[in-house]
């Protein structure tokens, strides 16, 4: 019963620690928490879970906080990940609804992130080592320049301009974009570069041809490249006393995608499944007073993970809903 009733303790510490910020003492607990036993037990039980090194006592005569242990304890044990209220759900929907590019959804989901869970938000770019191009489109901006686009099955757009190095008639640019098409659509990313050796065109239209075979093999190129957007960093500097010393070194490591994206990489990977590193247990040093939650979203050949990342002093069932919640609605829309 006493191991139970330490349990709850903890979690109660955990709780209202999250929500205040304060050391949480025994008589707090007793008054705000219905655990039906007497101030002097849940001092025994603090102490008991002091000596276990989930608790700690930041100076004397105060309360205690939970330790990084601490917080392990508490989101292993967590009975149920916290449900998204009906409101959160809403503006999941209404947020990321209708027609969108990959860009601009994970440019709405890592807005969407940060605000519901007031914590920075990275999402990484599906990598695309299944994607396949759905279609080439060449816009003509102005003589001897046009936009080439190109589009895959999995939503993403990437574009360039391009000089074609002589002046091509909308006749022409139309012929060679079906070139490209008849070639290319269909084609795996990573053999886009080998399949350009079949796209012919006339021999007038040479430069123009291989201007825009060089753009569109940048382009490939670019789909395969591993990214991530980023936003709430405010919400991290707010912090910067929770996070002592390695607020400079956090701040700093927002500008190295590289960086950035070694984090999510250690992350466990398991399909709808939220990991949660906390502390030490980052693989990065400057990391040790953060908290990650993070989980994989998309399809088959397109999966990549999208994560949360605050002080260990975190809402976990909140955040480890939100972010549950949107790596499942994105890998809907996804497969759409």
């Amino acid at each position: 019963m006493s191991d139970e009733r330490r349990t709850r303790v903890l979690r109660a510490i955990v709780e209202d620690y999250v929500a205040t910020n304060e050391p949480v003492g025994s008589k707090a607990l007793v008054d705000k928490h219905e655990l039906g036993v007497s101030s002097a037990t849940i001092r025994n039980d603090m102490a008991a879970l002091e000596a276990q090194g989930l608790i700690a006592q930041p100076h004397t005569s105060a309360g205690r906080i939970p330790t990084h242990m601490g917080y392990r304890v508490f989101v292993d044990r967590l009975d149920e990940i916290k449900p998204l209220t009906a409101a959160e759900r809403r503006a999941i929907a209404r947020v990321l609804s209708g027609p969108l590019d990959v860009d601009e959804m994970l440019e709405r989901t890592v807005r969407l992130l940060s605000g519901l869970t007031h914590q920075v938000a990275l999402v990484q770019y599906p990598t695309a080592t299944k994607a396949a191009l759905r279609h080439i489109e060449l816009v003509d901006l102005a003589p001897g320049r046009v936009l080439a686009v190109l589009i895959t099955d999995s939503g993403q757009v990437e574009q360039r301009l391009v000089d074609l190095g002589q002046t091509v008639g909308e006749d022409d640019l139309a012929g060679l974009r079906d070139a490209f098409n008849r070639e290319l659509r269909g084609v795996r990313v990573t053999a886009v570069a080998a399949a350009l050796a079949a796209v012919t065109a006339a021999p007038e239209l040479a430069a123009a041809r291989a201007a825009i075979a060089q753009a569109i093999a940048e382009l490939a190129a670019l789909v395969r490249q591993e990214r991530l957007v980023m936003a709430g960093a405010a919400n991290l500097a707010r912090a910067g006393r929770e996070l002592g010393e390695h607020i400079g070194p956090l701040l700093e490591a927002f500008e190295e995608q590289v960086v950035m994206l070694r984090l999510l990489a250690s992350m466990a990977d398991e399909p709808d499944r939220v990991s949660v590193s906390i502390g030490s247990e980052n693989a990065l040093e400057s990391f040790a007073t953060t908290s990650v939650v993070a989980s994989s979203y998309g399809v088959d050949g397109t999966e990549a993970r999208l994560a949360v990342l605050g002080p260990t002093r975190m809402d976990y069932p909140t955040t480890m809903s939100a972010v549950r919640a949107v790596a499942r609605y994105i890998s809907v829309i996804l497969a759409e």
